[in-house]
Parts: structure tokens; sequence; C-alpha cells
């Protein structure tokens, strides 16, 4: 392996490392590649102009330190996103699901291509690009978005099946994918199920046949629902949000990055509602959102900075640019109809979610063009997405027949109540799924497998059916 580092954090062994793959997986196979073939196989893909022929992959590995010499089964997990990168822990028990992983894996975190240390992803990336193509006498605005069609489930998956062969000697892993890592794993039994021994997935089922409206018109309906809690919850929020959002349409008014400050902004604040105890936190930052006096509703207009950065902080994606970017296009399975701002087009079918409606409602897992012209982080993105969301053309994600076919036995958390992948859609796909385990619950929200329990319920599920005989300690 291409160790970069060793270490140990409290409780945790830590091995860096990282590999190079190709940009472009187009007429490769992870197979053929690790065997030193480079040729590509059927039509050569067009050449991205000014893009690099290969990219990082880096990944760290964590044990428990009584296991660094015990010959362990692995464990690799596919991020939430897209954008996210894999979590940094700060112990076994600062991301829930470690703790117990470790005691039966060597666990694999792999940041995403174009996330974390893997040949990030960034405005300064595109801004670049750009210059590079139109040096070439190339568009740059296509160029940047073929390049951003790299960065999807296909080209991830074949990744990580080249890293499982390249880097830990082929033996098939156990996958745990948490939200956009349960796309990620129906992409990969989809592709490479004799890579795979098990697979558990967290609120990550995605619908297949894939549809970014259809996504929409389930998940706004809940998006109004958990508003419509929150206000329960904090009834004097109501004419608090609203005052706020009053204010932010009569004035101009800009957050701490000179980016202005509009309802539509505001109303981003939402895509929280899925977490616990995302109601406090809204609550707790629209407390101290008035600077003036004892902060009271009708004091003298103007925000507090504290406010302003708070706002900020819960929805710039300065470090995970690609979130908002790709959110849309995780829907795009091979020859699509164009999905042209599938959340805009739903939103404007719902006059509860106008700028001017009152009580205000709260978006949450949307993306809108406004975003790529208002948010400074996605303004080198915007001609690109602007090309995709009229693309109709992608990398193949999903294969009915083979994930019908499926002998990987799949067991995955279904919350109920997921304000962003809906429990019907994800039941509906996995009823077609073969050897898949459902566990409905309405316990936990999308977030549950951060906690110490979402994990070891699927591992003892998956234990006592016999579905991981020989495959963990």
């Amino acid at each position: 392996m291409a160790q970069l580092a060793s270490y140990y954090v409290p409780g945790l062994y830590v091995e860096d490392h990282s590999i190079d793959v190709p940009l472009d997986w187009r007429g490769l196979e992870p197979a053929l590649l690790a065997m030193g073939m480079t040729m590509r196989v059927g039509a050569f893909p067009a050449e991205i102009p000014g893009a690099p022929e290969s990219i990082k992959l880096f990944y760290r590995v964590v044990c428990a330190p009584e296991h660094v010499n015990d010959d362990l089964p692995l464990l690799v997990f596919f991020q939430g996103g897209p954008g996210g990168a894999c979590p940094r822990p700060l112990s076994p028990t600062s991301d829930g699901w470690i703790a117990e992983a470790v005691k039966h894996y060597r666990v694999v975190l792999p940041d995403q291509r174009g996330t974390g240390r893997s040949s990030r992803v960034s405005g300064q990336t595109m801004a670049e690009l750009a210059r590079r193509a139109q040096a070439s006498g190339a568009d740059p605005a296509r160029t940047q978005a073929d390049y951003l069609k790299r960065f999807l489930a296909p080209s991830i998956v074949r990744d990580f099946e080249y890293l499982r062969l390249t880097q830990f000697g082929g033996k098939p892993w156990t996958t745990l994918g948490q939200s956009y890592g349960g796309f990620i794993t129906l992409a990969y039994l989809s592709s490479y199920p004799t890579g795979i021994a098990a697979s558990f997935t967290c609120g990550g089922i995605p619908h297949v046949p894939a549809s970014a409206a259809e996504v929409y018109e389930h998940t706004f309906p809940r998006m109004a629902a958990k508003t419509r809690q929150y206000y329960e919850r904090y009834p004097g929020d109501v004419e608090r949000v609203a005052a706020v959002a009053d204010i932010v349409a009569a004035c101009d008014v800009a957050l701490p990055d000179g980016s202005p400050l509009t309802v539509e902004r505001l109303q981003l604040l939402g895509s929280d509602f899925g977490m616990k105890p995302s109601f406090e936190r809204m609550h707790w930052l629209f407390d101290t959102a008035f600077e003036q006096g004892d902060g009271t509703v009708g004091s003298e207009p103007a925000l507090s900075d504290g406010f302003l950065m708070g706002v900020l902080d819960r929805t710039t994606t300065r470090t995970n640019p690609l979130y908002w970017t790709l959110q849309e296009l995780i829907y795009a399975d091979g020859t699509c109809a164009p999905i042209r701002w599938a959340a805009a087009v739903e939103k404007g079918k719902r006059a509860e979610f106008d700028a001017d409606a009152r009580p205000l409602m709260f978006t949450g897992e949307a993306c809108f063009p406004w975003m790529f012209e208002d948010m400074p982080e996605l303004r080198p993105f915007a001609d690109a997405v602007g090309l995709l969301m009229e693309d109709i053309e992608f990398d193949p994600v999903y294969n009915p027949v083979r994930l019908a076919q499926n002998e990987v036995p799949l067991h995955a958390a279904v919350y109920f109540d997921d304000m962003y992948v809906d429990s019907g859609l994800q039941l509906d796909t996995l009823s077609r799924v073969g050897n898949a385990h459902p566990w409905v619950t309405n316990e936990f929200e999308h977030d549950g497998l951060h906690g110490d329990r979402v994990f070891r319920h699927l591992y003892e599920e998956a234990r006592d059916a016999g579905h991981l005989h020989g495959r963990t300690r």
C-alpha cells in the first residue's frame, strides 16, 4: 500500500494511504487495470481538455489498537453526500458506528474522488480547468461539465473496486453506506457484486429507476411537515422567523463572506431538519437574531453579527462544494430526460414555499439556480451546472436485472420519517432487490448511524441470520 503515515488517535490506530486512479474510467475495468492492462475497450472517450489523466484517491485504515496485528475482515465506509469526505474520528465514539465496527473489522475510510484529500474539486479547480480549456480553444463550460460527470457514482465504485483489488488482495469486503453511500452501494452491487461479502445501508436506498422530479414530489411535503413540527415545538418562533424574513426582504443584508442574505437562503436552514436535534439548533440560532436591546421581536431592525455568521456556517458549502453541485445529478442514470432544476420546479408548484409566504416554510435538501449566482463558492460551477441540467447522456448507474438477482446480503435501515430519502421509495426499490432485508424504524432521523445503536442493530441482525458467517471475527 502507498502508506503516507501511521499514528494513533485516542482508541484507534490509523494509517493514511493514497493511490492513483484514472480520472475517466470509460472503457477501463478495475480488474484489468489492476493487472496492468491500460488499453481502453470500445469507443475512446473524448478528451477533457486540461484535465489530468489520473487523480489521487486518499483513504484511511483504522482499527482498535489491540487488533493492529490481527488479520481482520474489512469494512469499507461509503460516506454520504454527494461531496462528503469520510469522517475524521476523534475517538471510536466520536462517530458512534466506528466503536462497534472496530470490534469486528479493520475499517477502510476512503475520501470519495473530489472530496477531502482525494484530488479535491473546488472553485479553484473549476477556474483553473476553465483557463486551460480556453487556452486550448475548447469551451470552458462544456469542459467543466464533462469533468464533473467523472465524479458521480459509476466512477466512485470503480475507484473502490480497484482499491480492493490492488491494495487489499482482492478479498471481498463488507460495505456500510450512509445516505448517498447507499446509492453507491446499489451502484456497486450493480457492477461488481463479487467484491462484496455483505452490505449495510442507512437511510440511503435510491429509487430505481431514478428520477429527481419524483424524489422532490415526495420530499417537499416532508419539508413542509418538518417546518410545521418545528413551529409546533417552538410557537414563538413563527413570529421571530417571520420578522427576520421581513427584514431580509426589505433590506440589503450581507453575510460575513459578502454574499447576499435573501429569504430563499434563509429557507435553506431547513436542510438540517432531517437530523436531531435540529429543531433546537434552529430555535437557538433565531434566539439571538436581533442586535438591539434584549433581542425581542420588534426591536430596531438590525440582525446580529452572530446570527449572520450562524446562517453562513449552516448554509455555506465551501468545505464540500460538490454537495450542491452534484445534488440533482446523482439521479441521472444513463440516457435520461434532462433534470432541469427539479427541486426549483417542484417548489414553484407549492405556494406555501414562496419567499413572501408566512409563516415562512423551510426547504430541505434541495438546490436552486440562484445558489450558483449568490454563493461565492458555487459561482465557478454555474455555467457547467447549467449545461449538466440539460444533458441527457450520463454513465449508467444501476442494473435492475442484476439487482433483482442479487445474492449479497443487504441489510438496510429505512427511517420511516426520513426527510431526505423517502421511505416509501426506499421500500419499493428494496422489494425488487434480491436478498434485501429492510429494517423500518421511526426511532431515528437520517443521521441515526452517527449514534451507537443503528450499526449495532444491523450487524447483530445480519450475524444472527447467518449472513456474516466467516466474514467477521
